[in-house]
C-alpha cells in the first residue's frame, strides 16, 4: 500500500450566513433581538486519502466546496469538525500574490513569502536566483508588487511556492493565468515534482488539464465527496452528470 501524503478524515466546514446582522452593541439593544443567521455546510464529513508522489485533483461546479477544502487543506481555514493529517513540508499557492505585501519589492517579497512558507533566509537567498528566473519579472524584481499585472504576480508567487521544496504543493487554478509559455514551465515543473516523489494537490475547471496531470481526482458537489478515483473514470462521470445523464 502507497504511503499517505494527506489524510482528510470526516472533515466539515460550515460559515454562518446572516440574514440580518446587528452591527453594532447599540444596534442590538435598539432592535432589541439578536442577529438572524443560519449555518451553511460548505463541506459535509469528506474523506479521502491522497497516496505520496501523486498528482490529485479536485473537481465539481462553483460552490462544491473545492476551495474551501483547499484552504483547510493549507491551514486558512480549520475544520468544524474531522481532521486533516499530512506528511511533510506543504506549501499552499491559493490566491494571486497570497502572502505579498503591495508596498514592498518583488526581492524583498520573495524573502517574506519564502519565510511564510517556512524557509530560513539562506535557504531563500540560495534559491533566489532560480525564482527570479522562474518567474520571468527580474526587470521588475526592484519595484514595488502594487504595480506588477496579475501574470506577473502568480508567476512570482508561485515561482516561490515551487522552490520551497515542498513534499506537498497546494495549487489553486494557477494555470489560468499567464501565457503559454508559462503555462508550459508550470506543466513541466509539474512533471519534474512528480518524478521528485512529491504531491501535488490542486484545483482547475479545466478537464482536459485535469485529465493529464492528475493520477487521481475527488469530485466534490454541494459540500460532499461525489466519487474519488482514477481520473479518466471520474472526469467522464462528472462531465455526464452536467450533461444530465445519469449512471
Amino acid at each position: 500500500m502507497s504511503e499517505v501524503a494527506v489524510s482528510v478524515e470526516n472533515v466539515g466546514k460550515k460559515f454562518r450566513l446572516y440574514h440580518e446582522r446587528n452591527q453594532s452593541l447599540k444596534a442590538a439593544i435598539m432592535r432589541r433581538r439578536v442577529s438572524v443567521h443560519e449555518d451553511f455546510w460548505a463541506l459535509n464529513d469528506v474523506s479521502f486519502a491522497v497516496p505520496a508522489g501523486t498528482t490529485f485533483g479536485l473537481i465539481g461546479s462553483n460552490g462544491s466546496g473545492k476551495s474551501t477544502l483547499l484552504k483547510c487543506l493549507s491551514k486558512i481555514y480549520y475544520p468544524d469538525r474531522g481532521t486533516i493529517t499530512h506528511n511533510g513540508r506543504l506549501a499552499g499557492l491559493l490566491e494571486v500574490g497570497s502572502g505579498f505585501h503591495p508596498e514592498l519589492s518583488g526581492r524583498e517579497n520573495i524573502f517574506l513569502n519564502g519565510s511564510i512558507l517556512g524557509m530560513a533566509k539562506k535557504e531563500v537567498a540560495a534559491k533566489f536566483d532560480e525564482i527570479v528566473e522562474f518567474s520571468g519579472v527580474g526587470q521588475f524584481i526592484d519595484q514595488p508588487v502594487k504595480n506588477y499585472s496579475s501574470g506577473m504576480y502568480v508567476r512570482l508567487g508561485f515561482s516561490i511556492a515551487i522552490n520551497v521544496n515542498p513534499d506537498i504543493l497546494v495549487v489553486d487554478e494557477v494555470l489560468a493565468v499567464g501565457d503559454t509559455d508559462f503555462q508550459e514551465k508550470c506543466r513541466q515543473k509539474f512533471i519534474d515534482l512528480k518524478t521528485a516523489g512529491k504531491t501535488v494537490i490542486l484545483v482547475s475547471h479545466s478537464m482536459g488539464q485535469v485529465r493529464e496531470m492528475c493520477d487521481q481526482v475527488a469530485w466534490l458537489n454541494n459540500g460532499d465527496l461525489v466519487a474519488i478515483g482514477d481520473s479518466g473514470p471520474t472526469i467522464d462521470k462528472y462531465l455526464r452528470s452536467l450533461d444530465g445523464v445519469s449512471e
